[in-house]
């Protein structure tokens, strides 16, 4: 499978974000109590944020609506079914579907106050089917 990284790059509708330090990610994963799975980690380092075709993925940024630690907060606060370690990778505004990540690794979605529905193993295979 290829590499987070080269599957980012890759995509010619790329708008990115600037890339940050270890220390920045820590501090984000201390806030949420929650630790990045490495792939979001990478995502994160290298790209900060990101919006690919139109669909804004949160990351660390100074703006709001792709800042992970701002949106995970807000949508944990709606939304009782949310395990402790998931954070947020992708806020639909469609339907109030939300895409998570788990500190394990797979990705699930849920929709207003819904149970989570997994749908891909890992946010490299979810950005890799876009």
């Amino acid at each position: 499978m290829k590499d987070i990284i080269d599957i980012i790059s890759s995509n010619s509708d790329i708008i990115h974000g600037n890339p940050v330090s270890e220390i920045e990610i820590q501090k984000a994963e201390e806030i949420l109590k929650v630790k990045f799975f490495e792939d979001y980690s990478c995502y994160v380092k290298n790209f900060g944020c990101m919006a690919i075709d139109g669909r804004e993925f949160t990351g660390i940024s100074k703006l709001p609506n792709y800042d992970v630690v701002t949106i995970t907060t807000t949508q944990k606060q709606y939304n009782g079914n949310i395990p402790s370690d998931w954070y947020v990778v992708e806020q639909l505004n469609i339907d109030g579907i939300v895409i998570w990540q788990s500190s394990t690794g797979e990705i699930y979605q849920t929709g207003s106050n819904t149970e989570p529905l997994k749908i891909c193993d890992s946010f490299t295979e979810y950005i890799s089917q876009l």
